[in-house]
């Protein structure tokens, strides 16, 4: 089985820069569920596949790759598949069949001490739920993974402390989980998946049950830590406002299928089919799209004293200054000038919100 997706060329996944690859993953839950891959039935829609077999495919032939580094969103409606998919990549759950491979470890055949290493020492996971132990402070949750390492009490407080104070808790750090808030709660949980230094961070829909401004503010928190910590992640929501504000790259899943991969502008501007367009068509396309999106090829007569900006300007940040100027904008990378952008088509976005042309 093929699938067409849209991949980012701003993602570098060579070899030797990929953190997390995945291959032909599958998850088929039901009886006899690993007879089900390579045969017709596996093609079938989830609901006939269910009547016909009693099986139900949650992931479906999926492959990306993530490089190091990277904020790596995946974006699904419930019954998606997303959360299996996470799990599978730490073998949580069981993979039916197809591979995983995390900075060169194939993860889908690794021993069960391999496996515990793998959780312990490379990989962590922030869920939706905090988790937390309530009969500890703050101090010893973020402590308790280093706790299970064997680390000495005073070294992981220690290293507990500092990663209190990068995810902005000094002060709490003696309190319980219970006089804690919920966005604190979640800071904790954070926290305690960076205090052991992993190589690799899974968020399962870590915000979900979180208030709108709380939750705005841990995506901010993710952002700047990753700013300052540059960890490879994979994030797990179904919210596209989340994914396109986090995410370097997005992969969109439906019925345990990828429908398109790319990054949050190429979505915006090129969906994939119906199902990404109607999943985008009320996002405000000035505050996702970049001037790649919206630039011309130069010409002889351009002028050129009007503002230099990079291809990966956001149209929005660029209008204020492209509208004042009696100059096209010069969009140059690298010292190359690789495209002109008039003032007709930064209104096109900003001001009537058109699509970007095929």
């Amino acid at each position: 089985m093929t699938h067409t997706v849209t991949t980012s060329p701003a993602a570098d996944t060579s070899h030797a820069s990929r953190a997390l690859t995945v291959e032909h993953l599958w998850k088929v839950f039901g009886p006899k569920a690993d007879k089900i891959i390579g045969t017709a039935d596996a093609d079938l829609p989830r609901p006939e596949l269910l009547d016909k077999t009693g099986c139900v495919a949650a992931v479906k032939d999926i492959s990306f790759e993530v490089a190091t580094g990277e904020i790596f969103v995946v974006m699904g409606l419930s019954g998606s598949g997303k959360s299996t998919l996470v799990r599978c990549l730490t073998r949580l759950i069981e993979p039916t069949a197809g591979t995983v491979t995390m900075d060169g470890r194939d993860i889908t055949h690794a021993s069960d001490g391999d496996l515990r290493d793998l959780r312990r020492n490379h990989v962590s996971m922030v869920f939706q739920h905090f988790g937390l132990l309530p009969h500890r402070q703050v101090i010893d949750n973020v402590a308790y993974g280093l706790e299970i390492r064997g680390v000495g009490k005073a070294e992981r407080r220690k290293k507990a402390g500092e990663i209190v104070d990068l995810v902005g808790l000094t002060g709490n750090e003696h309190s319980y989980p219970d006089q804690l808030s919920g966005g604190m709660q979640q800071r904790v949980g954070l926290a305690r998946a960076l205090a052991s230094d992993p190589t690799l961070l899974l968020f399962d829909e870590p915000f979900s049950a979180l208030d709108p401004l709380i939750r705005r503010d841990m995506q901010n928190e993710v952002i700047r830590l990753q700013g300052d910590l540059k960890k490879t992640m994979v994030f797990i929501t179904h919210d596209l406002a989340e994914a396109l504000k986090l995410g370097d790259r997005i992969l969109i899943m439906r019925d345990g299928e990828v429908v398109q991969v790319g990054t949050p502008a190429d979505v915006v501007a090129h969906p994939a089919n119906d199902y990404v367009r109607d999943f985008v068509s009320d996002v405000p396309r000035s505050h996702v799209l970049t001037l790649r999106y919206v630039m011309r090829d130069p010409r002889p007569d351009d002028s050129r004293e009007g503002p230099v900006m990079s291809s990966d300007t956001i149209v929005r940040q660029a209008a204020r200054a492209a509208l004042a100027s009696e100059h096209v904008v010069q969009v140059v990378d690298d010292g190359k000038l690789v495209g002109i952008v008039d003032d007709d088509a930064i209104l096109r976005i900003v001001v009537a919100e058109e699509s970007v042309p095929a």
